[in-house]
């Protein structure tokens, strides 16, 4: 009977130990998705979470010293500087007017330091004009 208890507490230990390793992994690479305006709205306790925040790339903004490149993302007249410095490449689609996603953490300078950029180019994927009620074929 001796041997199942030393097992039997060797296995909660074990199982344990992986959920312990499970929920910090998973508190520790869960980001919330914030507006320009909601992110302005969160104060200092902005400052402690990871956060992916929304935007349009202003035009003329995108500059790149070495590695880093900063721009600044604007939407509905509110603006976030934003310096990039992952080691991912930047998307073919950021540019200037792309709607483009910021995954990082705002500094105590605010600004919004970022360690991986999502673009897209909203023309590029919408649809084509429905002719005639069909949507499958194109005016050319």
């Amino acid at each position: 009977m001796q041997k199942y208890w030393k097992f039997g507490i060797l296995i909660l230990a074990i199982l344990g130990t992986l959920g312990w390793l499970a929920a910090g992994g998973i508190s520790d690479t869960k980001t919330y998705y914030k507006t320009i305006a909601e992110l302005n709205q969160m104060g200092d306790s902005a400052k402690e979470k990871r956060l992916r925040v929304g935007g349009d790339v202003a035009a003329g903004s995108i500059e790149r010293s070495g590695n880093d490149v900063s721009f600044v993302m604007s939407q509905d007249k509110l603006q976030l500087k934003v310096i990039y410095s992952g080691i991912d490449p930047l998307p073919d689609t950021f540019k200037a007017g792309a709607q483009a996603l910021a995954d990082g953490k705002l500094g105590v300078d605010g600004v919004f330091h970022a360690t991986k950029i999502q673009a897209k180019c909203a023309s590029k994927y919408e649809a084509a004009p429905a002719v005639n009620g069909n949507p499958s074929v194109r005016k050319s």
